[in-house]
């Protein structure tokens, strides 16, 4: 027998998607999100599966987990899980006897509004609740199109701008004789700061002929050696 229907404040709003996550223990393992255009979620431990849930006892594989209905989306429930909700933020709790429906051997929820499904198996769990998402994305428009090439036009033109005003053998030589001139200009500013751009007194011919004292010679044997 099927269980009572949920109250209309209750209901869940049928133009949403769906979103899944995974926990093992406290921490997060894996999340999916199924857009409105989604009618129906099979879970199977399978990577190529719409949902790969491992960890859960399933009684077929794929196991239609999830379906949507005219009021919303339907949560069938894994035989061997524990099944609990928060409405709104509130803790876990028990779902209450008359949410569930019972009908060809299986046992499912109607997905309410602000309400998360927390299924339990093990240290497993998979928290469902309705997605944010209530509407596909619209297509691209002519419009649209007309605004990619622009961006297209403009991300391609940099290169061909960095070849054209970029550094040639004349700009390099330019910036280099500016560079070696700006170094000279620092360096007459400190000489002249410290004093020393005054040119010195020039030696006389006197002074330029005078040999200087470099002490007295020594003969050596031929086997010594000096340093």
């Amino acid at each position: 027998m099927q269980g009572p229907m949920l109250p209309a404040a209750m209901n869940s709003k049928a133009g949403g998607g769906l979103f899944c996550e995974l926990y093992w223990g406290n921490n997060l393992s894996e999340a999916w999100s199924y857009g409105p255009e989604q009618s129906s979620v099979h879970a199977a431990p399978d990577e190529t599966a719409l949902l790969p849930l491992y960890g859960f006892t399933l009684p077929e594989e794929p196991f239609l987990i999830a379906e949507r209905t005219p009021q919303g989306w339907r949560i069938h429930l894994p035989p061997a899980a524990r099944a609990e909700r928060s409405v709104k933020g509130d803790g876990y709790a028990a779902l209450p006897a008359g949410d569930l429906r019972r009908a060809a051997g299986r046992t499912s929820v109607d997905l309410a509004e602000g309400m998360t499904l927390r299924l339990s198996e093990g240290q497993l769990s998979l928290r469902i609740q309705a997605s944010v998402v209530k509407d596909q994305v619209n297509r691209l428009q002519w419009k649209d199109f007309g605004w990619l090439a622009i961006v297209s036009m403009l991300f391609l033109s940099l290169p061909v701008g960095f070849l054209v005003a970029g550094p040639t053998p004349q700009r390099m030589e330019e910036s280099k004789e500016r560079a070696m001139k700006m170094a000279a200009d620092k360096e007459a500013e400190r000489r002249k700061a410290l004093g020393l751009n005054t040119p010195l007194r020039p030696l006389t011919e006197e002074e330029l002929g005078a040999k200087q004292d470099a002490g007295s010679d020594v003969t050596v044997p031929a086997y010594l050696r000096v340093r």
